[in-house]
């Protein structure tokens, strides 16, 4: 089922393998031209642009964009007594690892009176963007919100898009989640739409502007951000889901199979990549795919995932090279399964996020791992990081000097200001000095 790109005695210069590993054919750069038109309607149009984009991509014109609080508070009664449970168990282990991210404050002395400190300030307001087209995902709305409120955000919106079985209203079950978290600003709208509404606001609605834009998405979400980027703070772009798993000889080909199904699920463009020494594995983990993709829930979006340009399995010389093909690639989630992981994961650097030993599975970080799902895709974890408390913290210097600790800087000022031509820099120092 899996296609096999065999890198076997080559040379693995990093732009050359990029060059040759699976990725899909549409990513954020080719879907900006779609979403252009899309952010311009919202800009312009407001909510008759969003509800007629929410009838032609989402689940149907809502009966309103924004749900009543009374609807979000009530859909946490309505919630199953287990699911509740696992939401609450989720919101404690993500609220706990949030927690470890805050930035401490620094100060330091450059000499007598002369101080910078080190302070961090939440945004005032965020738009956090949860998908709801294929699936479902309350567990998105606690990755996005715990982190958020942990770096002490006040003003928080969610944007879910409508679901069909539900007359174009958010479903019920990201409601209850958002409840759970004292959230009463969601809103039924999805796609490229939502974050061009979160970028210029919808006075019409209620909707004020905010400073940053978080979550996963599409495609088309993920290009939006980044055309949008710069006007708002974005975390990432999280798009369809990645998955690599480097494995040896000594992996269970039905746990790698298991694994990469589990992420192949999420959207056709879903990308299920293993990278490994072993052709004995690599013919098993195919063959356990293909029964397994054959048999799960959904099947025919499973196999288009699979056979897409974006999955396959690699086959490498030994695991130096697989390093090397993992760091190239750099996906959004990492799986170590071999012998000894812990000899591998100081050079394995490029990840969004990384999964260590068979009893680790990527779908335990989808929800209760304690580590956050909304990951750099496409690449971008080469320089992105997953979510956390950072996108919602600005880090500032208050500088504070006395006059005597000024005296002592004011002969390099001058000097300084001078030889930049910019005299009157130095001007505004010496003004102190009558």
């Amino acid at each position: 089922m899996l296609r096999t790109i065999d890198l076997r005695g080559r040379h693995l210069d990093p732009g050359a393998v990029r060059q040759v590993l699976p990725r899909a054919g549409t990513d954020p750069g080719t879907a900006l031209g779609v979403v252009a038109p899309l952010i311009e309607d919202v800009r312009t149009r407001g909510a008759d642009a969003l509800l007629e984009q929410a009838d032609r991509f989402d689940g149907g014109r809502p009966l309103a964009l924004r749900v009543p609080a009374d609807d979000i508070r009530s859909a946490a009664d309505g919630l199953p007594g287990d699911v509740r449970a696992a939401l609450e168990l989720a919101i404690e282990r993500v609220g706990a690892a949030s927690r470890a991210q805050l930035p401490q404050p620094a100060e330091t002395r450059l000499g007598a009176g002369a101080v910078v400190r080190q302070r961090w300030q939440p945004v005032q307001r965020v738009g956090l963007y949860v998908p709801g087209g294929k699936a479902v995902y309350p567990s998105s709305v606690v990755m996005n919100v715990v982190p958020a409120q942990v770096a002490g955000v006040r003003g928080i919106a969610i944007a879910s898009p409508g679901q069909r079985a539900f007359g174009g209203r958010v479903h019920p079950v990201i409601l209850g989640a958002a409840a759970l978290l004292g959230i009463e600003e969601v809103y039924a709208m999805g796609g490229a739409g939502a974050i061009a509404a979160f970028a210029f606001g919808v006075p019409a609605i209620g909707l004020a502007a905010v400073d940053v834009v978080t979550g996963p998405g599409n495609v088309f979400v993920a290009a939006a951000k980044r055309a949008l980027a710069g006007r708002i703070g974005i975390d990432a772009e999280a798009g369809p889901t990645e998955i690599l798993v480097v494995a040896d000889a000594s992996a269970d080909p039905e746990l790698v199979a298991a694994d990469l199904v589990s992420q192949a699920e999420h959207d056709e463009l879903a990308a299920a990549v293993l990278v490994t020494d072993s052709a004995d594995l690599a013919e098993a983990v195919d063959a356990a795919v293909g029964r397994r993709a054959a048999a799960t829930t959904h099947a025919a979006r499973v196999a288009a995932a699979l056979t897409g340009a974006q999955s396959a399995i690699v086959l490498v010389g030994d695991l130096d090279a697989a390093v090397a093909v993992s760091n190239a690639y750099a996906p959004e989630h990492l799986e170590v399964q071999t012998a000894d992981p812990h000899a591998l994961l100081p050079r394995l650097t490029e990840a969004g996020a990384v999964f260590v030993g068979p009893a680790t599975p990527v779908s335990l970080g989808d929800y209760l791992a304690g580590s956050n799902h909304v990951l750099p895709t496409g690449g971008t974890a080469r320089f992105s990081a997953g979510l956390s408390v950072r996108p919602f913290l600005r880090s500032q210097q208050v500088v504070e000097y006395d006059l005597d600790a000024l005296r002592e800087a004011r002969p390099s000022v001058r000097v300084l200001a001078d030889a930049e031509a910019l005299p009157a820099h130095g001007d505004a120092v010496d003004a102190r000095f009558p």
